[in-house]
C-alpha cells in the first residue's frame, strides 16, 4: 500500500453549488470567522495545496495569519507556514504571484530530493528536481521565504527554470502530474497531513480518485445562479455513492455560513459500528473501508522499534478524525496484536461527545479475545487517571481489559483534569513506553486547547 498523506479538502460554495462567481470579480463566500477556522487547518496542516489556476485567479498567499498559531508552530519545531503546493501542466505561473512570498524563515519539513513513484531516484516524482527551497539549496531559494513546491508537467521548460529560480522547487512530474504520485512524493518529504484548498477541477480529481480523507464544505447562505459559474463536484465517477456514503463527522455553524465534515473512508454502511459489538474484521480501522496501513509486529517490553514508531503515527492519524471541542483534547488509539494484527481504532468523540479514544476502542473488543494478553494499545496521549465525563477513567479500562503494554506520544498536560494514566498503568505492571520525539505532531492536532 503506497503510503500517503492525510488529505483534508477545504471546499466554499453557495447554497447552488457555485465555488466563485463568473468572470474575473471575486465572490467572497465566508466571513471572519470561517477565515479564522481555515487559519486553524492550516496550523495543523504539513503542506497546503492549490491549482495554478487557483494562483493565477486569486493570487492566495498560503500563510498562517495568527501569531499565536505561527508561535505554537515554531515551538514545536515546525516552520512557521505550511509548505505551499501547486500543480501545473504549462508551468506558466508569474514569479510575483504572493504564492511565492512570504517573510518567515524556512525551516522544520525537509523538501529535497525524493524518490519517483517507481522507486529510489535521485529526483522528485519523474527523477528531476530543478531549483530549491529550505537553505543554501541548488536554486539559491531565499531562506526569507515560506518553502514552496511546483509539481510541473514534463518536460520543465527552461523559461520555467529562470522563472521560479530561487522562489520554489520545480519537481518534474511526468507528462501529466499524476496526484497519487505527487502525494507519495510528498509523504516520502515528510508531509503527514495536506490541506487542498482546490478550485473545481482539483477537487474533483481528490474525489474521483478516491483520495481524500476528510471534507469540510462550506456552505454560504446564498445563491449564485448563473450557470457560467464554476461549480463544486461536477459529473463524474465518484466512489462515494448511495451504497458507500460518506461519514457525517460534524454540522456546525461558523459565523453566517455552516460547516459540514465529512470521513470519505466510512464503511459502505455509511457508518461506524456501534460501541460494544464485539471484533472488528482483522486488519481494518475502525469506520474506515480501507485496512490501516500495516507497520509488523509491536515491540516488546519496553524497547521501541520503527513498527512502534509506525503505529503510533497511525494512532495520532486517527487524532485527526475527532470532531473539534473547545473542553476536551483529540486523541487517537488503536489496539493491535502480538502478529501485527489490527484488533480495534478509536478516536475522541468517535460515537459520543464524551468517548475517549482508548474507551471507544476497547469498547470494539470482545473481552475474551486470547490475543489481548499479547496486544498492544497506541495512543496519541497518556490514558486518562481522572475524568469527570463518565465514572471509569481510561487506564482502569486498560488495566480490566488485561492488556500488558501501551505506547503513547505524549503526557497528559493539567489542561483539563490531571495526569497520572501511565503512572497508574505502571503500578499495575503495564509497560508504558513513551516515544517523546512524536510528542509535537500529537500536540499539534490540539493546538486549539492549547492556546496554540
Amino acid at each position: 500500500m503506497t503510503e500517503r498523506p492525510y488529505v483534508l479538502l477545504s471546499c466554499a460554495m453557495s447554497v447552488d453549488g457555485c465555488l466563485d462567481a463568473p468572470g474575473g470579480e471575486r465572490l467572497v463566500l465566508s466571513g471572519a470567522a470561517d477565515l479564522d477556522r481555515v487559519d486553524d487547518e492550516r496550523a495543523s496542516s504539513d503542506a497546503i495545496m492549490v491549482g495554478a489556476g487557483t494562483i493565477r485567479r486569486d493570487d492566495p498567499r498560503l500563510l498562517i495569519r495568527s501569531p499565536e498559531r505561527r508561535a505554537a508552530r515554531t515551538a514545536d519545531g515546525r516552520p512557521a507556514h505550511p509548505i505551499g503546493v501547486t500543480l501545473t501542466a504549462s508551468g506558466d505561473l508569474d514569479p510575483g504571484a504572493r504564492f511565492f512570498s512570504g517573510g518567515e524563515a524556512v525551516g522544520g519539513i525537509g523538501v529535497g530530493a525524493a524518490a519517483d513513484a517507481g522507486g529510489e531516484t535521485a529526483g522528485g516524482v519523474g527523477g528531476e528536481t530543478v531549483g530549491g527551497v529550505g537553505g543554501e539549496a541548488a536554486g539559491g531559494a531565499r531562506r526569507d521565504r515560506p518553502a514552496r513546491l511546483v509539481y510541473c508537467a514534463s518536460p520543465v521548460t527552461a523559461r520555467t527554470r529562470r522563472r521560479l529560480d530561487g522562489l520554489a522547487e520545480v519537481v518534474d512530474a511526468g507528462s501529466r502530474p499524476a496526484l497519487a504520485a505527487v502525494l507519495a512524493d510528498l509523504f516520502r518529504r515528510g508531509v503527514r497531513r495536506l490541506m487542498v484548498e482546490g478550485g473545481a477541477d482539483l477537487s474533483k480529481q481528490f474525489l474521483t480518485g478516491g483520495l481524500a480523507d476528510e471534507l469540510q464544505l462550506v456552505i454560504a447562505p446564498f445563491f449564485v445562479g448563473d450557470p457560467r459559474a464554476p461549480r463544486f463536484a461536477g459529473p463524474g465517477r465518484y466512489p462515494y455513492g448511495p451504497g458507500h456514503q460518506m461519514a457525517v463527522a460534524e454540522v456546525r455553524e461558523v459565523g453566517a455560513v455552516v460547516l459540514l465534515r465529512y470521513l470519505l473512508k466510512a464503511p459502505v454502511t455509511g457508518s461506524a459500528p456501534p460501541a460494544g459489538t464485539g471484533n472488528v474484521d482483522a486488519g481494518r480501522g475502525v469506520g474506515v473501508a480501507e485496512p490501516v496501513p500495516g507497520h509488523g509486529a509491536p515491540g516488546a517490553a519496553g524497547e521501541t522499534t520503527e513498527a512502534d514508531r509506525g503505529w503510533q503515527g497511525e494512532a495520532i492519524e486517527l487524532s485527526r478524525r475527532c470532531p473539534p471541542s473547545a473542553t476536551a483534547f483529540a486523541v487517537g488509539a488503536l489496539v493491535v496484536a502480538g502478529d501485527g494484527t489490527v484488533l480495534a481504532t478509536g478516536y475522541s468523540r468517535e460515537s459520543d461527545p464524551h468517548d475517549h479514544a482508548e474507551e471507544a476502542a476497547l469498547a470494539k473488543l470482545d473481552p475474551a479475545d486470547p490475543r489481548l494478553a499479547g496486544a498492544t494499545l497506541y495512543s496519541s496521549l497518556e490514558p486518562c487517571r481522572f475524568r469527570a465525563s463518565r465514572p471509569r477513567p481510561c487506564a482502569e479500562l486498560i488495566i480490566e481489559a488485561g492488556l500488558r503494554r501501551v505506547v503513547i506520544a505524549w503526557r497528559e498536560p493539567p489542561v483539563f483534569a490531571p495526569g497520572g494514566g501511565a503512572a497508574l498503568l505502571a503500578e499495575a505492571g503495564i509497560t508504558v513506553v513513551e516515544i517523546a520525539d512524536l510528542a509535537a505532531q500529537a500536540r499539534a492536532v490540539n493546538a486549539g486547547v492549547l492556546g496554540g
